[in-house]
């Protein structure tokens, strides 16, 4: 299987995840849509609210984020200041992006590393989430060290694509000229 092939599929595989992150999204709509109604319409036989919308609103405004992220990141539709990179020579300013992605690497190498150190710490001690709901801590964790190594990954190719790329800093959604 070519190098092409793998990454496209990886590609793929992100974007199915983005869609997994609508999915939540428009889950999360109707959940709070459902409680907001249920709040304000009585209907015989059904409760005034539901007492854990808020809750697992929160959980998947979260996941929707864990979601999203790595393609994001691939579509480099990121937070991104590069006003400094596109005033600079070309050869600096890709030297400048090399900078960015080792930075960025390393910090999602170091999210990943206690991300998944919390997760098994929560899943082995029996932490729970005592709410409205009552869930195993290491549920709300274990997506943050799966997002955190795909976005390790997606670097890793946006480092490959830096490298065989022209000498000049990126022009996906750059925000000058």
């Amino acid at each position: 299987m070519s190098a092409g092939r793998i990454e496209r599929g990886y590609g793929s595989f992100l974007a199915g995840l983005a869609w997994v992150g609508c999915v939540l999204l428009f889950a999360m709509l109707l959940v709070i849509v459902a409680d907001v109604a249920l709040r304000n319409i009585p209907v015989p036989g059904l409760p005034r609210g539901l007492a854990w919308s808020n809750e697992v609103s929160e959980l998947m405004l979260y996941l929707i984020t864990m979601c999203v992220a790595p393609w994001l990141l691939r579509r480099g539709m990121h937070i991104r200041v590069d006003v400094l990179l596109q005033a600079l020579p070309p050869r600096l300013a890709w030297s400048l992006e090399w900078v960015g992605d080792v930075l960025g690497l390393g910090c999602c190498l170091v999210l990943t590393w206690y991300g998944a150190r919390a997760a098994w710490a929560s899943y082995t001690s029996g932490a729970l989430n005592i709410k409205t709901l009552v869930t195993p801590e290491w549920w709300a964790l274990a997506p943050l060290p799966v997002a955190f190594a795909l976005l390790s990954l997606e670097m890793l190719l946006r480092m490959a694509r830096l490298y065989a790329g022209p000498r000049q800093p990126r022009h996906d959604a750059v925000s000058t000229g």
